[in-house]
């Protein structure tokens, strides 16, 4: 491990003490310095090994067979005995449809979800997408000023996620209150006590997605569960219960990360006025400019893997069993990848190397749709809105967990005509 010392002014001493997972307010200088100083090391806080390089994150991603996704969507803080009968009372029976298994049951479930996760169905909903966000405007046009996390961000992609899976729009708040639960449960740090809540949250979730495949079953309508089940029905090999698991996940990650998406971006842009005219002029843009605002601020910070035997990550020894978390925020700022990392440059040439969706057997299934609605979120919103300026005076604070970088609001208004 390098122990140069740190460089003069640097606020951080020591990766293992001064690193706190559950602070993404601006996580970016501290991962500086772990590149710099202790790229992998070991943190006491939360009884895990961290990597921030990008050269050992895409290792590790690589090598399924040594590092396991396995603990991919466990929580970061075990469950207590009063959320873990509650959820067994409840029949929660819930697996990671994907990010957490490994082949061959991942590969043997990945490959009917992604037969029916493709270009044909993103482009069958294309016309809905943009429907759905000039309604959303709609509802905000005429005041000035809104909460661009909360009334725009917030349930577009839900909405359009939803459509593609077949939940009502009236189930949308419901959904989006149950996915809320799941990320504090899995990468939250609440006790036992506030667990509680949630984890009947979970059982409810469940239930709605096993309710899902059975009403497929009934009637398979023109949606994902629709064609899993008429793959299932024409030899694909499937259980229920994995349609429903595949239905658990996407009903959280396929909205949650282009909801962040959209308001990191926003804010983002908008702190340059110059990048926003540039944007709006042009907006084709957009679309090349999505793989750099999800390498600059991206959704997801960090994700999980245990090792399966003694190894090494980066020259360092890691045990059989080891908890490691991957600092794909910090992978994504890698000056050995990315030059002058700290800069947001959306005609960035190797933009796409970044590690946001992930890498090797599990990379993101549906990081198309979330770049689809990206690009026509926002050239819209830019087109509608061309004054569009952020609130001033607001400070910007994100969610308390160790890997999605939610914003807690972002406020924004315009000139009305």
């Amino acid at each position: 491990m390098n122990t140069m010392a740190p460089a003069k002014g640097c606020p951080f001493h020591d990766a293992a003490t001064d690193f706190d997972p559950f602070d993404l307010t601006d996580p970016f200088p501290f991962y500086e310095f772990a590149r710099a100083e202790a790229p992998v090391f070991y943190s006491e806080k939360l009884g895990y090994w961290v990597v921030a390089r990008h050269a050992d994150i895409k290792a590790v991603f690589e090598n399924w067979q040594t590092f396991s996704s396995e603990n991919a969507q466990a929580p970061i803080r075990p469950m207590g005995e009063p959320g873990r009968a509650v959820m067994k009372a409840g029949g929660f029976t819930a697996y990671s449809g994907l990010s957490a298994r490994v082949p061959p049951e991942h590969s043997r479930i990945r490959k009917v979800a992604q037969s029916c996760f493709g270009p044909r169905r993103f482009k069958s909903i294309e016309p809905q997408i943009f429907e759905i966000v000039n309604r959303e405007i709609d509802r905000f046009v005429d005041k000035g000023s809104c909460d661009f996390f909360r009334e725009f961000a917030y349930d577009v992609p839900a909405y359009v996620l939803f459509r593609l899976v077949g939940v009502p729009d009236s189930d949308v708040p419901k959904v989006k209150s149950w996915a809320i639960s799941r990320a504090l449960l899995t990468w939250g740090n609440l006790t036992d006590e506030e667990q509680v809540p949630h984890a009947h949250n979970m059982v409810e979730y469940w239930a709605y997605c096993r309710s899902l495949v059975a009403a497929a079953h009934e009637n398979p309508g023109d949606n994902l569960p629709g064609d899993m089940v008429r793959m299932q029905a024409g030899g694909a090999e499937i259980s229920d219960d994995e349609i429903a698991g595949v239905l658990y996940s996407v009903l959280f990650a396929g909205h949650e990360t282009t909801t962040t998406l959209l308001a990191n971006a926003m804010r983002e842009v908008l702190l340059d006025r110059d990048r926003w005219e540039d944007l709006k002029a042009s907006p084709d843009k957009w679309t090349a400019a999505t793989e750099e605002f999800l390498r600059f601020s991206p959704s997801i910070v960090a994700w999980r893997r245990r090792a399966l035997t003694d190894t090494e990550i980066g020259g360092v020894a890691i045990p059989k069993g080891a908890d490691i978390l991957l600092l794909l925020g910090s992978a994504n700022r890698d000056a050995a990848v990315f030059e002058n990392p700290d800069t947001l440059d959306i005609d960035r040439p190797n933009a796409r190397s970044h590690l946001s969706f992930g890498y090797g057997i599990h990379f993101c299934l549906g990081q198309q749709l979330s770049k689809l609605e990206f690009g026509i979120a926002m050239r819209e919103v830019a087109r509608r809105l061309p004054s569009l300026r952020l609130k001033p005076g607001q400070e910007f604070t994100f969610a308390h967990n160790t890997s999605f970088r939610v914003p807690t609001a972002l406020q924004i208004e315009w000139d009305l005509s």
